[in-house]
């Protein structure tokens, strides 16, 4: 924390609409009247009248940065900061509460309703049937892993250019039959609902910067379908035969157990396909993959792309050396590798107490060595196989795909000195 801003007077966070100063209530109105220094957008400090007299700062761009350096500026003087609606949904509040301490009153919040409670209210849509996917400063491609047939979604646009934007992602996901609508300037004197189209014929053409796009998903006919579980279809991955399958993917991420605000690292990731599919789990998940092959680590890039995860980190560099400065994990999958010397010694080590460690392989000597390890730590050491029916003449039978051995462990409580298996 901050100890020049913790210090300071109660900071007051302000939310504001589009319908400026007329839409706000009293203590909001009192808060910005009685500020020292009044922090915000260009266009919401353009709303403010000349009633409003303390010192007018702009946000610098980029504006993460410049939150504790602003605050440690104005320490000391009643500083109010212009929010666009609920300051707490995908705005400045979360940044501002980072740098303060909001239990003891050294930030005070006045929301105001956000974009989405008006566009909820327009459209006649439960607030908490609608998921919300934000657009600003934000890659587009995120907007994929939201994508379900029947889903209403709003999007938070980052320009008048986004609207269409959008569109074009959703045709090229095979969505292109989804309505679209986008509402402008919600809540203020030049609001406009625009007209409902698809994706597939949208010709709109840009407006109002400040504006969000009403989803009503519907798949196209054929579309790859992607579910909400792990094990998605081994045809939705780009790959060159580096991919771990469906059935065993799914039985993988199992093991890991991925849970919301969590690290992977996926170690030799061929395609990326389970750390992508431990971040489709919940939104705040995380994960990096580490692959050596430079062709297969642009893979893993677009695969995670096009299935809505652009924020995979893809690590290109040979393990284990490749794994030295990386973030702590929660949990850690070899997919290939595990014969290299000292492999799984780096990826255990870098298990905190509670971590969970899963490897998978085809090959004896590997399967000897996770053998040697169960003993050491125990968990759970199991063979997958998965057959699938196929012609055999005129009739059908078993074709049985390479068994797999699994082990996975869950770390007890780290110890100092150098375990068996680590030495084995």
């Amino acid at each position: 924390m901050n100890s020049a801003a913790a210090a300071a007077p109660a900071v007051t966070v302000v939310g504001i609409g589009a319908d400026g100063w007329d839409g706000l209530p009293a203590a909001s109105r009192t808060a910005l009247r009685e500020a020292d220094v009044l922090i915000g957008g260009g266009r919401q400090l353009a709303l403010l009248p000349p009633e409003c007299a303390g010192a007018r700062t702009p946000w610098p761009t980029p504006l993460r940065p410049a939150v504790p350096r602003l605050l440690a500026e104005h320490a000391g003087r009643r500083v109010a900061v212009l929010a666009s609606g609920d300051p707490f949904f995908h705005g400045i509040g979360r940044a501002l509460a980072e740098e303060l301490d909001v239990p003891s009153g050294a930030l005070r919040a006045l929301p105001h309703p956000s974009s989405v409670s008006h566009a909820c209210a327009r459209l006649g849509w439960p607030v908490e049937d609608t998921e919300t996917v934000t657009l600003v400063g934000r890659p587009l491609a995120r907007l994929t892993a939201a994508l379900h047939d029947g889903r209403r979604l709003l999007v938070l646009s980052a320009g008048s250019g986004t609207p269409a934007e959008v569109a074009a992602l959703l045709r090229e996901r095979g969505f292109g039959p989804t309505r679209m609508r986008v509402l402008e300037q919600l809540g203020g004197p030049d609001e406009r609902l625009g007209e409902p189209g698809t994706a597939d014929d949208w010709r709109q053409p840009p407006g109002a910067a400040l504006n969000l796009v009403a989803l009503e998903c519907r798949r196209a006919p054929g579309a790859t379908r992607l579910s909400a579980v792990p094990g998605q279809p081994d045809e939705a991955y780009e790959h060159d035969g580096q991919l771990t399958k469906r059935h065993v993917r799914a039985v993988t991420l199992a093991a890991l157990a991925p849970a919301p605000g969590e690290l992977l690292w996926d170690v030799g990731g061929g395609s990326g396909s389970i750390a992508i599919e431990w971040m489709r789990t919940h939104r705040t998940c995380r994960a990096l993959t580490v692959e050596r092959d430079p062709v297969r680590a642009e893979r893993i890039a677009g695969n995670a792309d096009r299935l809505g995860v652009p924020g995979l980190r893809v690590v290109q560099g040979a393990a284990p050396g490749a794994l030295d400065e990386l973030p702590t994990p929660d949990a850690v999958f070899i997919g290939g590798g595990l014969t290299v010397p000292g492999m799984l010694e780096r990826c255990w080590e870098a298990l905190p107490e509670g971590g969970r460690l899963v490897a998978n392989t085809v090959t004896l000597e590997s399967e000897a060595l996770l053998a040697s390890w169960h003993r050491a730590h125990g968990g759970d050491l199991v063979r997958i196989a998965v057959s699938h029916a196929a012609p055999v003449g005129g009739f059908t039978g078993w074709r049985q795909a390479m068994p797999v051995t699994q082990w996975s462990v869950t770390r007890g409580p780290v110890q100092q000195a150098t375990t068996g298996a680590s030495r084995a």
